[in-house]
């Protein structure tokens, strides 16, 4: 139990219904669904498409997401990939020859079709309870009465409103200007939107005014995108992947999202006794940044679109995980192990919620970086996310961009099993960190026997593209030893990532929520 002397978060205990996501507006909405007769489908998606009016510099409804869900009265995980395909014109050659060396970030060369309002639309056909039209109206309410803009969001806006490019500049300030905290937004040309898509399922959106909308403003600004790109967009089913680690299972989508990077990191950190060191210490930060090194080294070279993943199997093998682990010196930092291709971002939301039935679901959902391309229709202001960025342009790699091909992604939901029973549903946001920050959730769930609450409130690090980051939870002496081992230390001017879980405790729900983001867990 905390200290209640010190500041901090209490866990939500619930026995009916529990949802944790980074807004509590979104929160109650996913409740109002649940008591409303909805299930943990139909309040996952309710509460995810009012997160984009709450916070639409990290997602909406011209994003995508993946999905994991288990069903009512069954152990069974299901996941669903709904992200987006490059347009059929996108050619790697072609941009190399304009001299690019890498894809764009936030131009229309990374926009790929968005990919979440058909998986929203299939994941209710296929598992909810309420009506489309009514799990849409909670989203056209706020969108046009407007949400007040919540701290952390509002330093968000401020720092990505210079992305913002000709229409998005209208439809996401107030007056050239990022809100302030309490200013209201709204989005009455999304709301419009919303109530197409209530009335006519994905057709509303992929179809009709709204997909013209869309594809015509793409190609004004030299978009290669069609009407036959944006009516193609379909989700997909697939299967989990999963790995052991200290008796618990870790669940995760499979390709074309970096989830099997989570499951080969924990794979490395087997080879070390983590439990014996000082959960916020020098040696446990210095091991997980250098297995970090080498899982995402592993992850650049083989996480694609499905249909180009090479070598999954090696990714996910103990044997190469041990190889792996013998690089590391438990005294010394390596270089990084190869470039990263993936252009660096920390920008997504993510919501999970369980039912009274004990349906689970894990639901992230993102523009990629802040307003993703920072470009948006003229019409509805729908802001086109840059997933594109996360292709690469090196000729014959499994991630080179393409022609309706998936780009590699950063997020992840997860889920954890024991002894074949789903216990929790969870999600660490945070971009290229969310391997990272999954694998060190589960080692403080595991190794240092923390509960969900303490695991998401203990401190971060992340050795990536900007070097060692370590938050201002650790020590200044934690700082000066990694230094000292070769680490190029710094503190981030944002918090690294943030992140949700529901425990499955019994009869009971025990909902955790980071205090990094403005959300929190709601249940009844």
């Amino acid at each position: 139990m905390r200290d209640l002397h010190l500041p901090g978060r209490s866990a939500v205990y619930a026995r009916n219904g529990l949802c944790s996501t980074s807004h509590p507006i979104a929160a109650q909405v996913a409740i109002e669904v649940l008591k409303s007769g909805g299930n943990a489908a139909d309040a996952a998606i309710a509460g995810a498409l009012v997160l984009g009016i709450a916070e639409p510099q990290m997602t909406g409804i011209g994003g995508d997401c993946f999905v994991l869900v288990k069903p009512a009265g069954s152990e069974e995980i299901v996941a669903l990939n709904g992200s987006g395909r490059a347009p059929k014109g996108l050619d790697a050659a072609a941009l190399r020859a304009r001299g690019l060396t890498a894809m764009p970030i936030q131009a229309v060369e990374a926009v790929t079709l968005p990919g979440a309002i058909d998986a929203f639309c299939r994941l209710n056909a296929d598992y909810g309870l309420k009506p489309l039209a009514d799990i849409v109206a909670p989203a056209i309410h706020y969108a046009e009465e407007g949400i007040p803009v919540a701290p952390r969001v509002a330093f968000d806006w401020a720092d990505d409103l210079p992305s913002l490019k000709g229409a998005a500049r209208d439809f996401f300030t107030l007056n050239g200007q990022a809100p302030t905290v309490g200013q209201i937004f709204r989005a009455p040309g999304q709301a419009e939107v919303f109530r197409r898509i209530a009335k006519e399922g994905r057709a509303g959106f992929y179809e009709g005014e709204v997909a013209e909308d869309m594809i015509t403003s793409l190609q004004a600004l030299g978009g290669t995108h069609t009407l036959d790109d944006l009516a193609s967009t379909a989700c997909d089913y697939t299967a989990p992947v999963s790995g052991p680690y200290q008796g618990i299972e870790l669940v995760e989508h499979p390709p074309n999202g970096q989830g099997a990077t989570a499951i080969l990191l924990l794979n490395i950190l087997k080879h070390f006794n983590i439990k014996a060191m000082d959960p916020f210490g020098t040696q446990r930060a210095h091991i997980e940044a250098e297995a970090t090194k080498l899982a995402y080294d592993a992850r650049n070279r083989f996480i694609a679109d499905p249909a180009h993943t090479t070598r999954l199997d090696h990714m996910l093998s103990p044997d190469t995980a041990a190889k792996l682990a013998a690089l590391i010196d438990p005294s010394r930092a390596m270089a990084q192990a190869a470039p990263l291709t993936e252009a660096v971002h920390k920008d997504t939301i993510y919501i999970t919620v369980v039912d009274r039935d004990r349906m689970a679901v894990s639901l992230i959902y993102s523009v990629f970086w802040g307003f993703g391309s920072g470009l948006a229709s003229s019409k509805f202001g729908i802001n086109f996310q840059n997933r594109g960025a996360g292709f690469t342009l090196a000729e014959g790699h499994p991630n080179e961009a393409g022609p309706g091909k998936r780009p590699m992604h950063t997020i992840i939901p997860g889920m954890i099993r024991k002894n074949g029973r789903v216990i929790m549903p969870f999600g660490v946001m945070g971009g290229a960190y969310q391997s990272t920050g999954h694998a060190r959730f589960v080692s403080n769930l595991t190794d240092f026997d923390m509960d969900p609450q303490s695991a998401i409130d203990a401190p971060r690090c992340f050795s990536g593209a900007e070097g060692m980051q370590v938050e201002r939870g650790y020590s200044d002496a934690v700082r000066a030893d990694l230094a000292a081992m070769g680490h190029d230390v710094n503190i981030p001017e944002t918090p690294i990532g943030g992140a949700q879980a529901i425990l499955l405790d019994g009869d009971i729900l025990i909902g955790a929520s980071d205090p990094r983001k403005d959300g929190c867990a709601l249940g009844y």
